[in-house]
C-alpha cells in the first residue's frame, strides 16, 4: 500500500475522498489551479454518476483519479468477488464521464481494507493509504484543520482530506491557507509514489 509522496525531501501529496461534490469541488479545483498543485481525487461512484461534469473538470485540470467504491460501503468483510464487482462498477461510472480515464489508485471507504488491496492490484490500481488524516469528516473549524495540517505534515506524507460526503467548505479553506504557507516553507506538492 502506498502512503508516501513521490520525490525526496519536503514533499507532500494532497488527496481528496468522497467527491465529486458540486458545493465544494469546483472551489477546491480553483484553489489548486491557482497554486499549481496536482492532487488525487478518490471518487465515490454514485457521486460520479450524479456529477459527470465535475469528473471531467477534475481530469481536465490534470488531477489523478482514484476509485473509492460505488456507494462508500465498508468492504472489510467482503469476498474478492464482491469487491471486484464494486470496483468494476465504480470504474465504469467514472469512465462514463471520462471515457478511457486512468484510475491508478484505489482507497477503501472508512480505511476498512480487508481483501481489497489484492483485488485492486489485480485490477491495475495501487491501494492508496495515508500518513496524515486531518479528521475533516467532522468539521472542527478551518483554524483547527489548518493547525492539523501544518503541525502534522511530515516529509513524504500522503494527506487524507475530503471534498464530498458533507459540507467540505472548511477543508477547502484549509487547503487555500496551507498551500501557500507550506510552499513558502520549502515544501513541494507531488503525487503519491507508485509501486515499482
Amino acid at each position: 500500500m502506498i502512503d508516501t509522496a513521490s520525490g525526496d525531501g519536503n514533499v507532500v501529496s494532497y488527496t481528496f475522498d468522497d467527491g465529486p461534490n458540486p458545493a465544494d469541488t469546483p472551489r477546491l479545483l480553483s484553489v489548486l489551479r491557482e497554486h499549481h498543485v496536482k492532487a488525487v481525487f478518490c471518487l465515490w461512484g454514485e457521486h460520479a454518476v450524479a456529477h459527470p461534469d465535475l469528473v471531467r473538470e477534475i481530469v481536465s485540470a490534470g488531477h489523478t483519479l482514484g476509485n473509492h467504491g460505488m456507494r462508500h460501503d465498508d468492504m472489510g468483510g467482503w469476498t474478492p468477488e464482491q469487491i471486484e464487482a464494486d470496483l468494476r462498477d465504480t470504474n465504469t461510472a467514472i469512465r462514463a464521464a471520462v471515457p478511457g480515464a486512468r484510475i491508478p489508485y484505489f482507497r477503501a471507504p472508512f480505511g476498512s481494507w480487508g481483501r481489497t488491496p489484492a483485488v485492486a492490484a489485480q485490477m491495475g490500481m495501487q491501494p492508496l493509504g495515508w500518513r496524515l488524516a486531518i479528521a475533516d469528516w467532522a468539521p472542527p473549524g478551518t483554524e483547527t484543520l489548518v493547525d492539523r495540517l501544518l503541525t502534522g505534515v511530515t516529509p513524504g506524507a500522503v494527506v487524507l482530506m475530503h471534498d464530498g460526503g458533507g459540507d467540505r467548505s472548511q477543508t477547502v479553506d484549509a487547503v487555500e491557507q496551507t498551500v501557500p504557507l507550506l510552499t513558502s516553507r520549502g515544501w513541494r506538492f507531488t503525487l503519491p509514489a507508485r509501486a515499482g
